[in-house]
Protein backbone atom coordinates (compact mmCIF):
# COMPACT_ATOMS: atom_id res chain seq x y z
CA UNK A 1 0.00 0.00 0.00
CA UNK A 2 1.35 3.58 -0.91
CA UNK A 3 2.55 5.27 2.29
CA UNK A 4 0.24 8.06 1.70
CA UNK A 5 -2.58 5.59 1.93
CA UNK A 6 -1.46 4.15 4.90
CA UNK A 7 -1.60 7.92 6.46
CA UNK A 8 -5.08 8.43 5.43
CA UNK A 9 -6.63 5.40 6.33
CA UNK A 10 -4.84 5.31 9.75
CA UNK A 11 -6.53 9.18 9.98
CA UNK A 12 -9.59 7.89 9.62
CA UNK A 13 -9.42 4.47 11.87
CA UNK A 14 -8.26 7.23 14.20
CA UNK A 15 -11.55 9.13 14.55
CA UNK A 16 -13.59 5.43 14.42
CA UNK A 17 -12.23 3.93 17.34
CA UNK A 18 -12.02 7.12 18.98
CA UNK A 19 -15.68 7.76 18.21
CA UNK A 20 -16.25 4.00 19.79
CA UNK A 21 -17.45 2.49 16.17
CA UNK A 22 -14.35 0.40 16.00
CA UNK A 23 -13.14 -2.11 18.36
CA UNK A 24 -8.72 -2.31 18.28
CA UNK A 25 -6.78 -3.04 15.39
CA UNK A 26 -3.49 -3.89 14.03
CA UNK A 27 -2.90 -3.32 10.49
CA UNK A 28 0.39 -5.25 8.92
CA UNK A 29 1.19 -3.42 5.63
CA UNK A 30 4.29 -3.65 3.15
CA UNK A 31 4.72 0.03 1.68
CA UNK A 32 6.81 0.53 -1.94
CA UNK A 33 10.10 2.06 -1.40
CA UNK A 34 9.12 5.16 0.81
CA UNK A 35 11.59 7.42 3.35
CA UNK A 36 9.43 8.69 6.20
CA UNK A 37 10.38 11.88 8.45
CA UNK A 38 9.79 11.78 11.85
CA UNK A 39 9.22 14.98 14.03
CA UNK A 40 12.60 15.61 15.10
CA UNK A 41 14.09 18.20 13.61
CA UNK A 42 17.19 16.62 12.20
CA UNK A 43 14.97 14.06 10.32
CA UNK A 44 15.37 15.44 6.82
CA UNK A 45 19.43 16.18 7.51
CA UNK A 46 19.21 12.42 7.86
CA UNK A 47 18.57 11.91 4.19
CA UNK A 48 21.92 11.24 2.74
CA UNK A 49 20.67 10.40 -0.99
CA UNK A 50 20.32 13.32 -3.05
CA UNK A 51 16.93 13.73 -4.77
CA UNK A 52 18.19 12.45 -7.93
CA UNK A 53 19.80 9.54 -6.58
CA UNK A 54 16.12 9.01 -4.52
CA UNK A 55 14.18 9.87 -7.52
CA UNK A 56 16.40 7.40 -9.80
CA UNK A 57 15.47 4.25 -7.61
CA UNK A 58 11.52 5.21 -6.70
CA UNK A 59 11.93 6.16 -3.28
CA UNK A 60 9.59 8.64 -2.40
CA UNK A 61 10.06 11.27 0.60
CA UNK A 62 6.97 11.93 3.29
CA UNK A 63 6.58 13.70 6.20
CA UNK A 64 5.07 10.65 8.75
CA UNK A 65 3.64 12.92 12.19
CA UNK A 66 5.06 10.67 14.18
CA UNK A 67 7.73 10.42 16.80
CA UNK A 68 11.38 9.56 16.15
CA UNK A 69 13.56 10.35 13.48
CA UNK A 70 13.99 9.18 9.62
CA UNK A 71 13.01 5.61 8.67
CA UNK A 72 12.74 3.64 5.51
CA UNK A 73 9.84 1.45 4.27
CA UNK A 74 10.08 -0.67 1.84
CA UNK A 75 8.94 -4.52 -0.03
CA UNK A 76 9.40 -7.29 2.77
CA UNK A 77 9.21 -5.07 5.51
CA UNK A 78 6.11 -5.40 7.69
CA UNK A 79 4.92 -2.33 8.80
CA UNK A 80 2.45 -2.72 11.97
CA UNK A 81 0.10 -0.03 12.83
CA UNK A 82 -1.76 -0.69 15.77
CA UNK A 83 -4.86 1.78 16.41
CA UNK A 84 -5.62 1.23 19.65
CA UNK A 85 -7.07 3.37 23.14
CA UNK A 86 -5.02 3.07 25.73
CA UNK A 87 -7.32 3.69 28.31
CA UNK A 88 -7.82 3.23 31.06
CA UNK A 89 -5.03 0.82 31.72
CA UNK A 90 -2.50 0.90 29.57
CA UNK A 91 -1.54 5.18 29.44
CA UNK A 92 2.06 4.64 29.41
CA UNK A 93 3.75 5.91 26.35
CA UNK A 94 7.09 4.25 27.48
CA UNK A 95 5.33 1.23 29.01
CA UNK A 96 3.60 1.11 25.15
CA UNK A 97 6.94 1.42 22.98
CA UNK A 98 8.37 -1.05 25.31
CA UNK A 99 5.47 -3.50 24.60
CA UNK A 100 5.97 -3.12 20.93
CA UNK A 101 9.46 -4.10 20.89
CA UNK A 102 8.78 -6.79 23.00
CA UNK A 103 6.07 -7.86 20.51
CA UNK A 104 9.28 -7.84 18.01
CA UNK A 105 11.58 -9.78 20.07
CA UNK A 106 9.17 -12.39 20.66
CA UNK A 107 8.78 -12.91 17.04
CA UNK A 108 12.85 -13.10 16.48
CA UNK A 109 12.77 -15.90 19.05
CA UNK A 110 10.54 -17.74 17.00
CA UNK A 111 12.90 -17.46 14.50
CA UNK A 112 15.72 -18.80 16.75
CA UNK A 113 17.05 -15.31 16.93
CA UNK A 114 18.27 -13.76 20.24
CA UNK A 115 16.86 -9.96 20.25
CA UNK A 116 17.09 -7.51 22.71
CA UNK A 117 17.18 -3.56 23.60
CA UNK A 118 19.66 -1.43 23.35
CA UNK A 119 19.39 1.14 26.68
CA UNK A 120 18.42 4.73 25.64
CA UNK A 121 17.64 3.68 22.01
CA UNK A 122 13.93 2.32 21.20
CA UNK A 123 12.89 -0.85 19.00
CA UNK A 124 14.33 -4.14 18.57
CA UNK A 125 17.80 -4.79 18.40
CA UNK A 126 20.07 -8.28 17.32
CA UNK A 127 23.57 -7.21 18.71
CA UNK A 128 24.46 -3.84 17.59
CA UNK A 129 21.98 -4.27 14.44
CA UNK A 130 18.23 -3.03 14.41
CA UNK A 131 15.71 -5.43 12.79
CA UNK A 132 12.43 -3.82 14.38
CA UNK A 133 12.22 0.05 14.24
CA UNK A 134 9.62 2.25 16.12
CA UNK A 135 7.57 5.69 15.41
CA UNK A 136 4.74 6.03 17.28
CA UNK A 137 2.15 8.51 17.39
CA UNK A 138 -0.32 8.82 20.55
CA UNK A 139 -3.34 11.33 20.24
CA UNK A 140 -5.35 11.61 22.92
CA UNK A 141 -4.14 7.72 23.99
CA UNK A 142 -5.64 6.78 20.68
CA UNK A 143 -2.56 5.29 18.92
CA UNK A 144 -0.99 5.03 15.23
CA UNK A 145 1.82 4.62 13.05
CA UNK A 146 3.78 1.77 15.14
CA UNK A 147 6.88 -0.22 14.08
CA UNK A 148 9.03 -1.76 11.15
CA UNK A 149 10.18 -5.15 10.88
CA UNK A 150 12.59 -5.95 8.92
CA UNK A 151 12.14 -9.26 7.05
CA UNK A 152 13.79 -9.68 3.55
CA UNK A 153 13.94 -5.93 3.27
CA UNK A 154 16.43 -4.53 1.09
CA UNK A 155 18.86 -3.65 3.33
CA UNK A 156 21.24 -1.97 1.04
CA UNK A 157 18.05 1.22 0.64
CA UNK A 158 19.04 1.73 4.82
CA UNK A 159 22.12 3.49 3.10
CA UNK A 160 20.14 6.27 1.77
CA UNK A 161 19.80 7.34 5.32
CA UNK A 162 20.94 7.40 8.79
CA UNK A 163 18.21 4.93 10.10
CA UNK A 164 16.64 6.39 13.29
CA UNK A 165 19.64 9.14 12.86
CA UNK A 166 21.98 6.77 14.48
CA UNK A 167 24.86 6.82 12.65
CA UNK A 168 26.97 4.23 14.26
CA UNK A 169 25.02 0.98 14.04
CA UNK A 170 23.49 -1.27 11.30
CA UNK A 171 20.55 -2.99 10.45
CA UNK A 172 19.55 -6.49 9.79
CA UNK A 173 16.64 -8.61 8.70
CA UNK A 174 15.62 -12.38 9.30
CA UNK A 175 16.69 -13.26 6.18
CA UNK A 176 20.12 -12.23 6.90
CA UNK A 177 19.78 -13.65 10.58
CA UNK A 178 18.53 -17.14 9.28
CA UNK A 179 20.06 -17.30 5.91
CA UNK A 180 17.11 -17.87 4.00
CA UNK A 181 14.28 -16.28 2.81
CA UNK A 182 11.66 -15.92 5.21
CA UNK A 183 8.00 -16.07 4.21
CA UNK A 184 6.40 -12.55 4.98
CA UNK A 185 2.90 -14.09 5.23
CA UNK A 186 4.09 -16.39 8.11
CA UNK A 187 6.02 -13.91 9.94
CA UNK A 188 2.66 -11.49 10.25
CA UNK A 189 0.86 -14.78 11.71
CA UNK A 190 4.02 -14.77 14.69
CA UNK A 191 3.25 -11.43 14.56
CA UNK A 192 -0.43 -11.64 15.29
CA UNK A 193 0.10 -14.35 17.67
CA UNK A 194 2.54 -12.15 19.60
CA UNK A 195 0.90 -8.88 19.52
CA UNK A 196 -2.10 -10.35 20.64
CA UNK A 197 0.23 -12.17 23.86
CA UNK A 198 1.48 -8.48 24.58
CA UNK A 199 -1.85 -6.46 24.19
CA UNK A 200 -4.22 -9.22 24.62
CA UNK A 201 -5.86 -7.34 27.83
CA UNK A 202 -5.77 -3.66 25.98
Amino acid sequence: MPYVDALDMQKALVEQRRAGRIPNLLLLLQHPPVITLGVRASSRAHVTASDAVLASRGVEVHEAGRGGDVTYHGPGQIVGYPILDLRPHRCDVHRYVRDLEEVMIRVCADYGVAAGRVAGMSGAWVGSDKIGAIGVRISRWITSHGFAFNVNTRLEDFQLIVPCGIADRGVTSLQKLTGRTVSVSEVEDRIVHRFAGVFGNT
